[in-house]
């Protein structure tokens, strides 16, 4: 899709907000706490502070939670955010089918299924703060064939699903090895649903080969690692959970260098309390977590790299189509 002339570059961050549950472990309907979300606040303000917009990509016990809600709100009136919607089906009425892996990818449920949940979270957030979500995530990163069209009919304008140059086909799930960075329309019917990936930078003297040189690494013992130790080719996701600072500091250069029109960040909304999530596991993790967005939104604004809020992201997308 081709944007304006004047939208330039831009960034947005998109945070899945949820529930905590132990990542080591099979996943569990019971998993509901929501003890991060007190928390957020003092994060949103930090990033805010910085000049980032974020979108919090909301899941149901998040928002049916009272104390989160009152959190979300909170954030709200803070300025500088917007709620979406994060699909998680283990933890989302109707339950009706097995835990397991492969059903935790909401596309892999039935079309029936996969809507009701869909339209039992956005009636939840609609309620908890009294706003229609626009941008929508499935959890897992989980799209399926009917995703686009059941997103339509709730007026979402963005899906955020997929994961660019990631493969998720070995646990049943879907494979994005061949998606790029760029935004482009899932559907053109009546209800347009744009898709915007999680950005994935390939950086390294061979990142022109991308996605084929590691997809050859990965038929190598330790191939990528060795291949990332020498500056060869690494694969660089735009999240400050399990990405090197420095490695995200080269592909924000690189995507500006390529003219990438939006950068799209993210990050679990449980990794703000220590001990929550994988990625920050103590006070010292926590403050290389804040010290990543410092730098990371630092070298976006030297670079001319605007923030980018959801009513901006679909005013851009409406003139993108005319």
């Amino acid at each position: 899709m081709q944007w304006s002339e004047d939208f330039g570059r831009r960034y947005c961050i998109f945070v899945d907000t949820e529930e905590e549950f132990d990542w080591t472990q099979p996943l569990s309907s019971a998993n509901r706490d929501t003890t991060a979300m007190a928390e957020l606040p003092g994060a949103h303000r930090r990033l805010r502070d910085l000049g980032a917009s974020m979108v919090y990509l909301a899941d149901y016990p998040v928002v049916t939670d009272k104390a989160a809600i009152a959190v979300l709100r909170r954030i709200l009136d803070i300025g500088g955010a917007d709620v979406g919607a994060q699909l998680h089906p283990w933890v989302t009425p109707p339950h009706e089918e097995v835990v397991n892996g492969p059903n935790s990818f909401p596309g892999n449920l039935p079309q029936t299924l996969e809507a009701a949940k869909i339209e039992r979270l956005t009636t939840a957030i609609c309620s908890a703060v009294e706003a229609t979500p626009k941008i929508y995530r499935a959890g897992r990163y989980g799209i399926g064939p009917h995703t686009a069209a059941i997103l339509s009919r709730h007026g979402y304008r963005v899906d955020s699903s997929m994961r660019a140059r990631y493969d998720y086909s070995a646990e049943q799930g879907p494979d994005f090895g061949e998606i790029g960075n760029h935004a482009f329309f899932l559907r053109e019917e009546d209800a347009p649903i744009v898709e915007l990936p999680l950005t994935t930078v390939y950086t390294g003297s061979l990142r022109a080969g991308g996605a084929r040189f590691h997809r050859m690494l990965a038929r190598i013992p330790k191939g990528r690692g060795i291949a990332a130790r020498l500056q060869l080719l690494s694969r660089v996701a735009l999240t400050p959970e399990d990405m090197p600072l420095t490695d995200a500091l080269e592909a924000v250069r690189v995507a500006a260098g390529e003219g990438l029109p939006i950068l799209n960040f993210g990050f679990h909304s449980p990794s703000i309390k220590p001990g929550c999530t994988p990625y920050v596991r103590d006070e010292r993790d926590l403050l290389a977590f804040y010290r990543w967005w410092d730098a990371v939104i630092a070298q976006l604004d030297r670079s001319g790299i605007r923030p980018l809020s959801q009513q901006q992201l679909v005013a851009a997308i409406d003139a993108a189509r005319v």
